[in-house]
């Protein structure tokens, strides 16, 4: 088997593993745990799909539960779980080769993906860094510990973190599809009506081609100061962040039990699995991700952001309407909430703003939930919180509920996404999403971190 070195790209073969034949992919496979965080109904459909059987459900901790007073338990049942899986053969024997995978979505779109380790030495989330992979989104540090909890001491990790690579010639995943000897090693609808996925092992003489597309890769995304910029994380950024975190936290204590550095350096932790997706991939497309404030009067916040932003307030008389107005815009903004009458009510904000949409509303949501001062003028509610929703639907769904305003963003376009990234850093947390809530990333793959 020809052994290529992916090193100098941040990248490493894994050992990738999967579950059996005999595990249904529909009960195995569930959806990112930061999907859903406001919807326990949702995860306990998936737990009623997975019929009790062996499931990435009973590996991972939805986001829903992250702050219920049982968190420590279910990390426990995590860790005890997955080390049962892999004495009682759950999963076949390890695949060493990236992974081809292609996923149909219940949207009529099929996007391709490359699933390989990152080397976490090449990444840093860090403002004023300038890595092979970078974040793409401000990442806020108090939501790594508790994400620490769950990786730290785990036998295994499953992916959801998705990167970018800016390559308009199709030089790797697409490169990948047209692999001779691709070996198909999952097929299968996903759970929930989610769509269907087929993976392939590319291993040996295959990998060249992919191999040559990054040294080409590489040489387009050299920066004037001769940094490059080959990858963006699009999905899971803060589960890259708290690997990263985990492997520092681990390297610091190996450095001072006086462990040498080739010892150090040859642990799994020092890696990540991840999807590769090309931004110009036809399949992917950009969502904005809406937000919902909890504990805010709703007229107050909505004329707030008005004298923030400018532009004017037109009243629409149905959500399709307020959904249209907004979904063929690049500027303006939704708001649903219900007034004090009881009513539930539609209200778009028209504005002429030229930056990114979510880069301007994203400080002004963050004075006004932070300002207490001023929220005391108008609000007797303590606790204002902000949440990040990914479809329209729980938009609306959200947008009823008492004291609650829900805010519909206007799409977000690829073009000069990498450039906006390397000039001017990371945009606002939480400013896009790769697709609708049901086309994430689903775990199905698994690798060993011990």
């Amino acid at each position: 088997m020809i052994m290529l070195d992916f090193e100098e790209f941040g990248l490493k073969i894994p050992e990738i593993l999967l579950p059996t034949k005999n595990i249904p992919m529909n009960e195995w496979a569930v959806i990112a745990c930061d999907q859903y965080t406001q919807d326990r109904e949702y995860w306990e459909s998936v737990k009623n799909a997975t019929n009790g059987n062996p499931s990435s459900l009973n590996l991972i901790l939805p986001e829903v539960f992250l702050n219920d007073s049982d968190k420590q338990e279910r990390i426990s049942k995590i860790r005890s779980t997955m080390k049962e899986y892999l004495e009682t053969k759950v999963f076949d024997e390890p695949k060493l080769g990236f992974l081809y995978l292609e996923r149909s979505t219940a949207y009529g779109r099929t996007r391709k993906g490359l699933i390989v380790a990152v080397d976490l030495e090449s990444y840093d989330w860090n403002p004023g860094s300038s890595p092979l992979i970078r974040a793409t989104e401000a990442t806020i540090p108090e939501r790594i510990p508790p994400r620490m909890e769950i990786r730290r001491g785990a036998p295994l990790e499953l992916p959801h973190i998705m990167l970018l690579v800016n390559d308009k010639k199709g030089l790797l995943v697409e490169a990948a599809s047209k692999a001779k000897n691709l070996t198909k090693v999952y097929d299968g609808e996903l759970m929930l009506g989610s769509g269907y996925v087929t993976g392939s092992i590319i291993q040996g003489e295959d990998l060249k081609p992919l191999y040559d597309g990054l040294v080409e890769l590489k040489k387009e995304n050299i920066a004037p100061d001769g940094s490059v910029f080959l990858f963006a994380v699009g999905d899971g950024n803060h589960s890259l962040a708290t690997a990263k975190a985990v492997w520092n936290e681990y390297k610091e204590s190996q450095i001072k039990a006086g462990l040498s550095a080739e010892s150090i350096n040859a642990s799994p932790l020092r890696y990540a699995l991840v999807e590769i997706v090309n931004i110009y991939d036809s399949g992917l497309t950009f969502e904005p991700i809406h937000r919902v404030l909890f504990n805010v009067d709703p007229e107050r916040l909505v004329e707030y952001c008005k004298e923030q932003l400018g532009g004017t307030l037109e009243l629409c008389d149905s959500k399709e309407r307020l959904e249209n107005i907004v979904s063929n815009s690049t500027t303006d903004f939704g708001f649903v909430y219900k007034t004090i009458s009881g009513d539930i009510r539609y209200c778009c904000l028209r504005t002429s703003i030229k930056e990114l949409a979510v880069s301007r509303l994203q400080p002004v949501l963050d004075v006004f939930t932070k300002a207490t001062d001023m929220n005391a003028a108008y609000v007797n509610y303590a606790n204002s919180e902000i949440d990040y929703i990914h479809g329209a639907e729980e938009v609306f769904r959200l947008g009823e509920r008492d004291n609650t305003v829900a805010i519909l963003l206007p799409p977000v376009e690829k073009d000069n996404f990498f450039a906006t990234i390397a000039t001017s850093g990371a945009l606002p947390r939480k400013s896009f999403s790769m697709g609708e809530a049901s086309e994430k990333r689903f775990y199905l793959e698994a690798r060993k971190l011990f």
